[in-house]
């Protein structure tokens, strides 16, 4: 809501006529004379009321509706006015209820931007948010929303490669589970311990990762489709730590889950990761097999879903030394739709697994089956 520091005729008329009312109806509703408005209304900015009339002003803006308030802050911007530094006269303080639900809309433009990788926008939407209100000044429902939408700003660091430091996804995760817990919103601090514990296996900390995943799987506060994702994270961190036979089975059991779901595009994907697991293990028949699954059932829509499905499919293409150069073809079509999106983690990922194919001298040639 505003908040008048000092009033001039300026900020009294801008009231009168965010209030809607004559010059006589609101001399009545101060309880002053017509002449005293007639006065402020001529002079403007140049005349002060006297310290009672400026507390009966006070008054009379508390009192005021949300949409008054717009219409006020409305009128000022129009007339010149808050100033600013040491001049401005009025501020707006706290959240104020009519500006939720824009809020709220911007929060679905910012996981539509992200879908697509637009991150620019996507950054802006949020933080035009985030740097408005502070936490302590929200209610509960202003909480919420700032809760959400430092999660997404976590999902946009994740993805852009910032995992860990202070400008990151994991901190950012941990003041949105802080928010979530205060708010005693057990399914969001559950589904924040997932993000989590995604940021850990993404830092290579895949036993803790895993151990995390595991926890979560068996976690009530999360929903069905969740729980059966930690378990496929459960498949793919044990799948980077070499652990590829027992990685394929928890894989299985996720995927078997999302059919029994009908999660079409989480029962693509987890064929995506067990094709990895496969390749790890050394039986390219099987990888070959499930990645096909990922790329005839997978929805490529996202710039990032495509690099991920290019990514696992030029990496088992490299493995063999048939497919060597469709290999390096495939990695090096999804390294530029990586740059061009921003998409850091990934090309790293790229980079990673060229230097291996690059010292090992070319595929390893794991064994068919």
């Amino acid at each position: 809501m505003a908040t008048v520091h000092h009033w001039t005729g300026l900020e009294a008329r801008a009231l009168r006529l965010a209030l809607r009312m004559s010059v006589r109806t609101f001399a009545a509703h101060l309880g002053v004379g017509v002449r005293t408005i007639s006065k402020w209304e001529k002079l403007l900015s140049s005349t002060e009321p006297r310290q009672d009339t400026q507390a009966i002003l006070d008054t009379a803006l508390v009192r005021a509706d949300a949409a008054v308030h717009l219409r006020f802050e409305t009128n000022l911007s129009e007339a010149g006015r808050p100033g600013s530094g040491a001049a401005r006269r009025v501020t707006v303080t706290g959240p104020r209820a009519w500006e939720y639900e824009s809020w709220t809309d911007d929060l679905d433009r910012t996981v539509v931007a992200l879908s697509r990788q637009n991150f620019v926008f996507a950054d802006d939407l949020l933080r035009r948010w985030l740097t408005r209100f502070s936490p302590a000044e929200l209610d509960s429902k202003g909480l919420y929303l700032y809760a959400r939408s430092t999660t997404l700003l976590g999902d946009l660091q994740r993805d852009q490669g910032a995992v860990v430091g202070p400008l990151s996804a994991q901190r950012s995760y941990a003041g949105a589970r802080t928010a979530f817990t205060q708010l005693d919103i057990p399914r969001r601090v559950a589904q924040l311990d997932l993000s989590l514990a995604v940021v850990a296996e993404m830092s290579d900390h895949l036993e803790t990762a895993a151990h995390q995943y595991e926890t979560l799987a068996v976690d009530d506060r999360l929903s069905r489709r969740d729980r059966a994702r930690a378990r496929l994270w459960v498949g793919t961190a044990l799948s980077k730590d070499g652990n590829h036979d027992y990685a394929s089975r928890v894989m299985l059991a996720a995927i078997r889950e999302f059919e029994d779901l009908t999660e079409p595009d989480d029962w693509s994907v987890a064929h995506q990761k067990l094709a990895l697991a496969h390749r790890g293990a050394g039986d390219l028949t099987s990888a070959h097999h499930y990645i096909d699954i990922a790329r005839t059932t997978g929805t490529a829509d996202s710039p990032m879903q495509r690099v991920r499905l290019d990514t696992a499919h030029g990496h088992i293409l490299l493995s063999d030394p048939a497919t060597l150069d469709d290999g390096l073809e495939v990695l090096d079509n999804a390294a530029k739709v990586a740059a061009e999106y921003g998409l850091s983690h990934q090309r790293r990922s790229i980079e990673s697994i060229r230097s291996t194919q690059a010292t090992s001298g070319g595929a390893t040639g794991p064994r068919r089956r």
